[in-house]
This record gives structure tokens, sequence and C-alpha cells, in this order.
């Protein structure tokens, strides 16, 4: 009979004691955080919000391109062999995780770079003409508007899914082992995007909209915790001793203070009166929701590398 061994007090593991791991715990935030912007941006573009003009569906996809570099950055930091990260490009293994997100993440620029094309910024199409041409041609055809959006949408779900599916196809992982990990890195992608476009947005009714959208994400997100952990102790001996970490162990406060308390509870609380307007808009909630969604991540890693048979 396999035995479950938690690892304690190892220096290369310990969350309390080094970041050893850190570069792919930001690597699936950013990825979710981009895989949110493009759902987001895409139902803005596919239903029509591009004819106002301080649609955040125009800026959305340069912060996007922005956090994936810097997550495919940190990726490649996580490499054992860098110099032969190019031989991912020359197959496709079907059974594998690691090479569906490489080609995902390939297709992600080209999205991004013609959702970007729809607004051009005035003073970039001044210097350049051929650009401006391009996007003006562009915005004259209701089906490819519809079709930038639609990719959108599909890509960015691929996306936030595969940061789920990365994790819990490693079955000698008992805490990541589970079929509700990619929801919730959906769920936690969107909300962090929703969270952001909130805070920068120009527009007060897409503001509006969008901190009721992240009310919905956050109990969204609480649900699909919960059931995750029922689903843990319902099942084989070494996954509910593996998510015990969560309930009693060394993970317990951090998660239930930094990603439940300030990162869903107290940012649901504050929205929930703003949209109700109790109280204004501020980047609080926002900021909360964000780190809430990346303390998750460092500590679904770690709990995972913590955790095997």
């Amino acid at each position: 009979m396999n035995e479950l061994v938690i690892t304690r007090h190892n220096p290369q593991i310990d969350p309390f004691m080094n970041i050893w791991g850190w570069e792919i715990s930001v690597y699936l935030f950013l990825g979710g955080l981009v895989a949110g912007m493009m759902l987001i941006s895409g139902y803005f573009i596919f239903t029509g919000r591009t004819k106002n003009t301080k649609c955040s569906c125009f800026i959305i996809p340069l912060v996007a391109l922005a956090a994936i570099s810097l997550g495919m950055l940190a990726l490649f930091l996580d490499l054992g062999h860098k110099l032969y990260v190019w031989r991912m490009y020359l197959t496709f293994q079907w059974t594998s995780p690691m090479s569906w997100g490489g080609w995902i993440l390939l297709l992600v620029y080209p999205i991004l770079i013609f959702n970007a094309i729809l607004g051009v910024p005035e003073e970039l199409g001044e210097r350049n003409s051929l650009l401006k041409k391009f996007s003006l041609m562009l915005n004259e055809h209701k089906i490819a508007i519809k079709m930038i959006g639609g990719f959108s949408m599909l890509v960015g779900g691929i996306l936030g899914i595969y940061t789920g599916i990365l994790l819990s196809s490693f079955a000698a992982r008992p805490a990541w082992n589970s079929s509700m990990l990619w929801i919730l890195f959906l769920m936690s992608g969107l909300s962090s995007a929703a969270a952001f476009i909130h805070m920068i947005s120009k527009d007060e009714e897409e503001s509006r909209m969008l901190a009721k959208a992240d009310n919905s994400f956050l109990v969204a997100e609480m649900i699909i915790i919960l059931l995750m952990f029922v689903g843990f102790l319902s099942s084989s001996q070494t996954q509910s001793i593996a998510v015990k970490m969560y309930l009693g162990g060394d993970f317990t406060a951090i998660f239930w203070v930094f990603v439940v308390g300030m990162g869903i509870i107290i940012p649901l609380i504050i929205q929930f009166a703003a949209v109700n307007n109790k109280i204004s808009h501020t980047a609080i909630a926002p900021v909360m929701v964000m780190l809430g969604g990346l303390i998750l991540r460092f500590v679904i890693v770690f709990a995972g590398q913590a955790s095997h048979f």
C-alpha cells in the first residue's frame, strides 16, 4: 500500500523558509489573469462595446501582452534546460499538458495583437499610417470584430483551464490531484481580471458591471474551494490526508487568512457595499482580490510539493 508523505521543514519545499518554486506560482497567476482578461475583453468585443471609446477592451490587450510575457519569463527561469525549450515546438504530444500549454501560449499572442489593433492609440496611428488603416479596416467589418472577440473568449477559456490541468494531472501529488482545480484556477483568474479591469476602467457603468461580476466570481470561487475540500475528504486516504494541510496543518493559517479572508470574503463585503451605493468604489478590494489570487497559487504549488507518495 502506498504511503503518503507530508514533508515538513525541508529547506527545498517549506514555503515558510524560502521561495523555491516561485516561478511556477507567478506563471500560473499571470496565466490565469491573462485568461480572465481575454474572456472579459472578448465578451466586450463580441457584444459590440468597441463603439464606446472608453471601453477597457482597448487597453486590456496591451496589459495582457505584458503580463503573459512576464509569465513566460517566469516559466523560462524555472526550466532546467533553458537552451532546449525550442524543441517543444517541433512536435505536439496529445497526452502532455505541457505540450498543450506551449502551443496555447503561442495562440495567445496573435489574438491579443489583433485585439489591440482594434483600438490603435491616436499617437501611434499618426506615426504608423499603415497600422491605422488596418485598424480602420477591421473596425468596418462586424464579422471580423466578432471573430476576434469569439477567439479571444475561446483561447482565454482554454488558457485558464490549462493552468489548473497542468497541476491536477500529477497523480503522485495528492494535494494537486483534484478534478476541481481547473475550474478553481479559471474562476480565480476571472475574478482577478474583473477586479483589475474594475480598478482601471474609465467608464463608470463598466466599472460597476465588473464589480458585480467579480462578486459572482468570488462567491463561485468560495463554493468551488468548499466542494474541492469535500471531494478530497471523501476520496482516497492519501488525498484526505493531503487536504489536512489546509485543515489544521502548516498551510491552514496562510490559506484561510490570506486566500479566503483577505482574497475573497473581505473584498466581497466591500464590493457588495459599493455596488449598492453604501460606500464609494475604491482600489482596496481589487488589490486584495489579486493578492489573494497570487497567494492561492503559491499555497497550492507548495502544498503539492509537500505531499507525495
